[in-house]
């Protein structure tokens, strides 16, 4: 039987390069993808941010809000925050916030001109690739249509996503440029994107693996014959072993970046549940999950930001879930003259090895962004596999009826899949519905429990709340986000030591920075309520040391100075100098406060502190800082002798 894509459908001119005018055809084609894929996720202008990570990577980040400054250079390309290197990643979120602030159409707007982008060249490499112009097509428009690829394009925090498949993307295409009329430059160039993808995100750590698949097929470098295919590709002008070695700087990079990646994962203290941490469930759940994967982009129902970790797998599942993985691996092998089944098959398992879990990240059993990039192998498998079952049986021999059904087909499918897509977005207007909607298609999702919570009390509904921190807590009693919750919630209603408890056990369970720095911030406030200084200072402090700013310990903290300094002047301290110092320092504090939360009551603490100081010209600037913001000046000065009161 013949090797696909060495007798193209539809052989284009021959050209140097990828973008290198093709055609009018080709122009157009891309035109419409992109103009559909645009019209397709436009809803997403109508959406917020997310309380899900959106706070972490740009509304609650001050260095990402600060725009693109050196400043934010420096720490791009030195954070691990998040449990990630991606410098890439920051800045692009900080350009966002440069050029948008935080209004959220320009941030969702980003994600989608990336997505658009990268169905593009989709369609531009292969059919550069491969000569078949319809086939590309279909692929590419499989790529953005299909609603695996949503939680990748609406949830700004996903950035990373959509924006290391574009530089990947590149590097496939500079890839293509190299083999063409190898080169010292052109593979630098191809080096450079690939490092600016792993800049990105990490997943794109797989890609040498990939260039060695597509040497396989559709550039055929691994073929005996040294002839240049139907497409204008040289072939077989390398042995394998060569191709490999080809690849070594490539994986060099990869190296790095998965030694800096485990660094960094171990800094930011990804949390796990108990079951994630018991390496026989994780192998019996990546044999699964690689079988769900492709259940869901077959029949893309019942999708949910996140798929709870499980307890247990029955013993059925798991064995029936690898039969299937053979058997389709056992197919791909046996009918391995079909190059593309080989490509597409491997393509996924391999691409996905990053995500699927062998080493767990995080509490989520599986996640549709870790599909994004492979489920292009699936696309290619599927479009040219079908198109060879067509010509094979003699659908397009007879008349123009056959590719009409053929064409009628292909637009029922992306036409089933832009529906579902379409109904996919709303859930991610904002939390409500995003988690409402987990809830209703996952059980024991402790997740999405706390979450709902969380969006209930933005709500205004907190005693609906409580429900679901503590059907969170009997969930998975080790989770150290429900005991957080669960002690906020005794705070605001006046359970001090209740609240003390749970933030004191989440502590003993938290290695995530930011929940740790949360849980020190609230056992800071409730020692403050309970008027244990001593206590509630070391708090605020192991809370600063996280490098988390909280307004309410900033706020405390200079109460406690400020009456340490009016203790001194009744006499209580000798010493002048310590009464002048902790002015000072309550001065420092409450100058920090209003820098995160500007208000008329801190700006006229602010000014008492200064003025006790005996800085009368600065004392002076916050009172009119105090009269310029504030509608009710009167009442700010009774706000301010209620909280300064002992």
């Amino acid at each position: 039987m013949p090797v696909a894509a060495t007798k193209p459908a539809i052989v284009l001119e021959k050209t140097e390069g990828i973008f290198r005018s093709p055609g009018q055809q080709k122009v157009v084609l891309g035109l419409l993808l992109v103009v559909a894929t645009l019209a397709l996720y436009n809803p997403v202008a109508r959406n917020n941010f997310l309380g899900y990570d959106d706070d972490r990577y740009v509304t609650d980040n001050a260095q990402v809000r600060a725009g693109l400054h050196w400043s934010t250079v420096k720490w791009a390309f030195t954070s691990l925050d998040r449990a990630n290197w991606h410098p890439v990643t920051w800045l692009s979120h900080a350009l966002d916030c440069q050029i948008f602030q935080l209004n959220p159409v320009g941030h969702h707007y980003t994600n989608v001109l990336l997505h658009a982008a990268n169905a593009l060249l989709l369609f531009l490499i292969l059919q550069w690739f491969t000569g078949y112009t319809a086939r590309s097509l279909i692929v590419a428009a499989l790529f953005a249509v299909h609603p695996l690829n949503v939680e990748s394009v609406a949830w700004v925090a996903e950035r990373k996503n959509v924006l290391c498949m574009f530089f990947l993307l590149l590097a496939v295409a500079a890839y293509g440029w190299y083999v063409r009329r190898p080169g010292i430059r052109r593979y630098l160039l191809v080096a450079l994107l690939f490092a600016l993808a792993l800049m990105a995100k990490p997943m794109a750590i797989t890609l040498p693996f990939g260039l060695l698949l597509l040497d396989y097929w559709p550039l055929e470098r691994f073929a005996a014959a040294r002839e240049a295919n139907e497409s204008g590709w040289p072939r077989g002008r390398l042995p394998w072993w060569k191709l490999g070695l080809e690849k070594v700087p490539l994986l060099v990079l990869s190296a790095g970046s998965a030694i800096i990646t485990m660094i960094a994962q171990r800094a930011g203290g990804a949390v796990l549940t108990s079951a994630a941490r018991n390496p026989l469930l994780r192998f019996e759940n990546v044999v699964v999950s690689y079988v769900d994967y492709l259940e869901k982009a077959i029949w893309p129902a019942r999708l949910a930001v996140m798929y709870p970790y499980p307890h247990h797998l029955p013993l059925g599942r798991v064995l029936v879930s690898a039969v299937i993985l053979l058997g389709v691996t056992g197919a791909v092998v046996r009918y391995r003259q079909r190059r593309y089944l080989v490509f597409g098959w491997f393509w996924y398992l391999g691409t996905m090895v990053p995500m699927i879990g062998l080493i767990q990240v995080g509490n989520q059993a599986m996640a549709d962004r870790y599909a994004y990039l492979p489920l292009i192998g699936l696309f290619v498998m599927l479009v040219w596999g079908a198109a060879d079952c067509a010509s094979a049986s003699g659908l397009f021999a007879s008349n123009a009826g056959g590719k009409y059904f053929a064409g009628a087909t292909v637009f029922a499918l992306l036409l089933g899949l832009l529906i579902v897509t379409h109904m996919q977005l709303k859930y991610w207007h904002d939390d409500y519905a995003l988690w409402s909607r987990a809830l209703a298609v996952t059980q024991n999702n402790f997740v999405a429990e706390n979450n709902f919570a969380n969006a209930l009390i933005q709500a205004g509904r907190p005693d609906e709340a409580i429900t679901h921190f503590r059907a969170a807590a009997a969930i998975e009693p080790q989770d150290p986000a429900s005991e957080l919750n669960l002690g906020i919630y005794a705070q605001e209603h006046g359970d001090m030591q209740q609240a003390v408890a749970r933030y004191e056990y989440a502590l003993l369970l938290a290695t995530d920075t930011q929940i740790r720095g949360s849980a020190y911030a609230n056992l800071g406030t409730a020692y403050f309520a309970l008027h244990d200084f001593e206590r509630s200072q070391k708090n605020f402090e192991a809370a600063e040391k996280l490098n988390r700013v909280y307004p309410s310990a900033l706020l405390d903290m200079g109460l406690m100075a400020q009456w340490s300094a009016e203790k001194s002047g009744s006499g209580k301290k000798a010493d002048g100098a310590d009464k002048q110092g902790d002015w000072n320092r309550a001065a420092y504090y409450f100058a920090r406060f209003v820098s995160v939360a500007p208000s008329d009551v801190g700006y006229l603490l602010l000014a008492d502190a200064l003025e006790h100081a005996g800085r009368g010209g600065e004392a002076k600037s916050a009172y009119q800082q105090a009269v310029r913001v504030t509608t009710d000046l009167e009442g700010a000065r009774r706000t301010v002798a209620k909280v300064t009161a002992q």
